[in-house]
């Protein structure tokens, strides 16, 4: 009789994770709650019309979330390109086709502020990217008939640097330029799943549905105008486009929308102060070490609405920040855990379950005493 593989983290000899860090993509992004995985695996159960199947599931999270409409991509950085394919080739299938290759190139607006390395799903189309600075006369000087749309990253730690939102969308849709939000990691809160669009007009905002949602990593949202979402479906797979190759299985598309259900059922209010007392415990285990200084950040690293625990190393500490990042990712269990200045690093509690909350502490105490 063949033996049943495994399939098991420790079958392959993969050391699970403890993530202190983030919701991050290199991390596995979230954990899935039960009743998205038994989502999945009814998704699993037959054949099925893929693109009616993305119509249902976007237009049943449309209206969940007070959209006009959804479409699911295969992750946020997938939704922006396909969202600015979306913007640069509409639906007509001889512009689609030659995406990447149109000539004159299409623009993309981007703050120079705000660049990161998620801007490279714009330069996937063939766009330009044109750089403005934060003053007004930057905004409106950048629009020339090029001009596909304005792509936005939101969150306190890209606020810096370019004007409010709200003036962008006015500025832009005074052209007829449409305004693009990069949301990937903006939730919490659970409202700018329609805060971007249906209250600050702009045309589509885009989120992980691997991150705050805790759906399948290989999920995203884009939300926002019908006509837009349509562009999105005929750029996107199963059609050959550039968006071939993103595709998005019929698990994840039932998945992300027990994730959206569930997430809009939970109560938020509870879920953030869980993560305040937490970073607290954390504050408060952590005091007395030498050269420790823990103190309390907020928001968070991707500008959300929490805290987190932030631990500087200074002279007289048992460990550099080096030393102290090496020695937790080489414990057992495995420990991750964010970075910041040259110093520091950061607990963030987004990502640690009620059990393993002592773990951390414990495994930085140990580190940390002399």
């Amino acid at each position: 009789m063949a033996e049943t593989p495994g399939y098991g983290y420790l079958d392959l000899g993969v050391r699970p994770v403890v993530n202190a860090a983030a919701t991050l993509t290199r991390l596995g992004g979230s954990r899935m709650p039960p009743v998205v995985l038994d989502a999945m695996l009814a998704g699993a159960s037959a054949f099925v019309d893929l693109v009616e199947l993305q119509q249902r599931v976007g237009d049943r999270i449309a209206s969940l979330t007070h959209n006009d409409a959804c479409y699911v991509s295969s992750g946020a950085a997938a939704g922006i390109a396909i969202t600015i394919a979306g913007c640069i080739a509409g639906c007509d299938p001889q512009l689609i086709h030659r995406l990447p290759h149109l000539s004159p190139r299409p623009e993309v607006i981007i703050y120079a502020s705000q660049r990161n390395g998620y801007d490279q799903a714009a330069f996937q189309t063939g766009a330009h990217v044109v750089e403005i600075g934060a003053e007004l006369k930057d905004l409106e000087d950048a629009f020339s008939p090029a001009t596909a749309c304005v792509l936005y990253f939101a969150g306190l730690h890209f606020a810096a640097g370019a004007l409010p939102l709200e003036d962008v969308i006015a500025i832009a849709h005074a052209r007829a330029v449409p305004v693009l939000v990069d949301a990937a990691a903006q939730i919490p809160p659970i409202a700018n799943l329609w805060h971007f669009t249906r209250e600050l007009g702009a045309d589509a905002a885009i989120f992980s549905g691997g991150k705050g949602l805790r759906g399948p990593q290989s999920t995203g949202l884009v939300l926002g105008r019908r006509s837009l979402v349509e562009a999105c479906i005929a750029n996107g797979p199963p059609n050959h486009s550039l968006g071939r190759p993103m595709k998005v299985g019929k698990e994840e598309l039932f998945g992300i929308l027990a994730a959206v259900e569930w997430s809009l059922e939970q109560d938020e209010q509870a879920l953030l102060a869980g993560y305040e007392a937490m970073v607290q415990r954390w504050l408060h285990g952590l005091q007395g070490l030498p050269g420790v200084t823990a103190e309390r950040g907020y928001p968070s690293e991707a500008g959300q609405p929490h805290a987190r625990a932030i631990v500087r190393l200074g002279p007289g500490a048992a460990l550099s920040r080096a030393e102290l990042v090496a020695a937790l990712w080489d414990a057992n269990p495995r420990i991750a855990v964010g970075v910041i200045g040259d110093d520091a690093i950061a607990l963030n509690p987004q990502t640690v379950e009620p059990d393993e909350e002592h773990i951390v502490l414990r495994a930085l105490q140990q580190l940390l005493r002399p």
